[in-house]
């Protein structure tokens, strides 16, 4: 079994954060202009308004992050999710989806949205395992088709 290892934002970490994001959007996509003001200013974009990073680790080597971004009040954006290629496939995805939604609930959130794009099939696979649902897509993205979340409210209430 791998043995991930949850790593909270560091300054020294910021590098992985652009370069792991910036590899899967250069290969699939294009950086936009919104993605790298947030990518080079993590803690403006996302961290002074109470939004998390986080990193996952195996054998002491950052493979994956992930942000939760404040959007509204209650509301997150699980945004910035990307997994190394090399370590694709081995469940850091998974583990580190998780991390945020745990997260998102101890922040007290309502919701955790997330945009994406159908080609993009495994990370949609994750998404839906985790009870992430689609809902209609409102977006800042050129290239999200795709808009889901996780309701917290209804979901204590069913």
């Amino acid at each position: 079994m791998n043995e991930f290892k949850l790593l909270v934002y560091e300054p020294e970490y910021k590098i992985h954060f652009e370069k792991l994001n910036k590899a899967w959007l250069e290969k699939y996509f294009s950086v936009e202009a919104i993605d790298s003001w947030v990518l080079e200013n993590p803690e403006e974009a996302i961290l002074k308004d109470g939004g998390k990073i986080f990193f996952v680790s195996l054998d002491d080597k950052i493979i994956g992050t992930v942000a939760l971004m404040k959007v509204a009040d209650q509301v997150f954006e699980l945004t910035k999710m990307a997994v190394d290629e090399k370590y694709q496939g081995i469940g850091a995805g998974k583990f580190i989806c998780l991390a945020a939604i745990d997260e998102g609930r101890k922040l007290g959130a309502s919701k955790l949205n997330l945009y994406s794009q159908t080609s993009l099939k495994p990370a949609i696979g994750i998404y839906k395992k985790l009870g992430f649902v689609e809902v209609t897509v409102d977006t800042k993205y050129a290239r999200a088709d795709i808009k889901m979340e996780i309701n917290f409210t209804q979901r204590a209430q069913s």
